[in-house]
């Protein structure tokens, strides 16, 4: 249980770093007039090939196959991307609520997802 809090406060800390650094390159894209789906889409697959290194190093310690996690992160990612694209989708285009907020949202959902997913799936 220990080690599971630690590191869930080092994906916290990863994560911060990424997503603050990925919403704030969002804002960007999308107000030179990027739609926010693809905006999203893009910032998303910059996220991965940091993501996956800082947390399989520094998060996890992994030590294992770096190509078996790999597919595995890459799956696990594959549904968060779905589980964002979703809420975008649900909440922007069907609901009308701004984007810049929803997105924030999506976040957090999608980071409690990841964190789960690495911790027993991906680097377990």
């Amino acid at each position: 249980m220990k080690s599971t809090f630690f590191q869930l406060l080092r994906f916290s800390g990863i994560g911060v770093l990424i997503n603050l650094s990925g919403y704030l390159l969002y804002l960007g894209v999308t107000a030179a007039g990027v739609g926010h789906k693809l905006a999203m889409s893009m910032i998303f697959s910059l996220g991965l090939l940091v993501g996956f290194f800082a947390n399989r190093k520094l998060t996890f310690s992994h030590h294992g196959s770096g190509l078996s996690a790999g597919w595995r992160f890459l799956l696990a990612n594959a549904i968060g991307y779905s589980i964002n694209f979703a809420i975008l989708l649900v909440f922007v285009d069907g609901l009308g609520m701004p984007h810049a907020i929803v997105q924030i949202f999506a976040i957090v959902v999608v980071a409690a997802f990841n964190f789960l997913s690495l911790r027993f799936f991906v680097f377990a």
